[in-house]
């Protein structure tokens, strides 16, 4: 079979023949992969960067997909620690770790949304106490993960979304997708009442966001959640001690370890099913696998999804 292998730490990954896989135990299930999206996360588990990565090399990127098992059942895997990905032929599954698709699915749809879906869906189902009326902010709204958060906090009945972003035009398109409002971070005083933050920028600029929206809240005995899930604008932030002295303010995380992998696995089966139906709206690009190192850093608005 065919994989796309990385070498080592900061390394294009390589187009090659790789051995099948064989399976090791009784757990295990030897897949065809169908769609295997190349996310933010796929990228830094690689590079080693990311918090979980596990530093084996050589590697056969890729962190989850659609698979085809033996007795032709569709499946969205998400896999465990591993050297071997999805970004190959044939990888292997721990079925306990993925959900059964329903027939005529788009398995690149479903490849492009999960991963970055999974990630506001899990926070506001498993990580907070998120109900129907709330409002909420969306920091760096414009990216994938952003853009379906805006769709995934309506879909869960906040009364107001209001999505922050650098670029304006941008921001504009997502009240076509719920956003009520939109804001650049230049302009974000005027969500200083909102409930709930759903933070994918972090750094400088999430700190200066805090600062501003704080100084502005109408009332600051009023709880905010700040839900930290990526960190495009840096990995440290520096949070004023004021700023969690004179106000009801909690900063949580939301990712792989401060939510169990039972909690991810639980939400599955009905993220999927939002997806496949079209409740959440999906940009993909299909590229095949042969062409990973070009597409590896490429810059684009679509998920680039793997196909063999």
């Amino acid at each position: 079979m065919h994989a796309a292998v990385i070498p080592a730490p900061d390394a294009l990954p390589v187009y090659r023949d790789h051995p099948d896989p064989a399976p090791r135990h009784g757990d295990e299930l030897a897949v065809d992969v169908l769609a295997a999206g190349l996310h933010h996360l796929t990228r830094a588990k690689a590079n080693g960067s990311h918090y979980s990565s596990n530093g084996m090399y050589p590697l056969v990127p890729g962190v989850d997909g659609v698979v085809r098992d033996h007795e032709g059942n569709l499946r969205y895997v998400a896999l465990d620690d591993t050297a071997l990905g999805t970004f190959a032929d044939r990888t292997l599954i721990d079925p306990r770790r993925s959900v059964i698709l329903p027939d005529g699915i788009d398995p690149v749809r479903i490849a492009a949304a999960m991963n970055p879906a999974m990630s506001s869906w899990v926070a506001l189902r498993r990580r907070v106490d998120f109900h129907a009326g709330q409002r909420v902010l969306v920091l760096g709204a414009t990216g994938n993960a952003g853009r379906m958060a805006v769709q995934i906090a309506k879909l869960f009945g906040a009364a107001q979304v209001i999505a922050a972003g650098r670029d304006a035009t941008r921001l504009k398109a997502l009240t076509a997708l719920g956003a009520d409002e939109t804001v650049t971070f230049d302009q974000i005083s005027r969500a200083a009442d909102v409930d709930v933050v759903i933070d994918y920028v972090w750094g400088e600029c999430a700190a200066g966001a805090m600062t501003a929206m704080l100084t502005a809240r109408a009332d600051r005995s009023a709880p905010l959640v700040w839900i930290q899930i990526g960190s495009v604008a840096g990995r440290t932030a520096p949070i004023p001690s004021a700023g969690l002295r004179s106000a009801r303010l909690q900063i949580v995380g939301s990712g792989i370890g401060s939510v169990p992998a039972r909690d991810f696995l639980a939400e599955l089966p009905e993220l999927a099913s939002a997806v496949a139906a079209g409740t959440v709206d999906v940009q993909a690009r299909a590229v095949p696998l042969a062409q990973v190192a070009q597409a590896w850093s490429a810059e684009t608005d679509d998920r680039i999804v793997f196909v063999p």
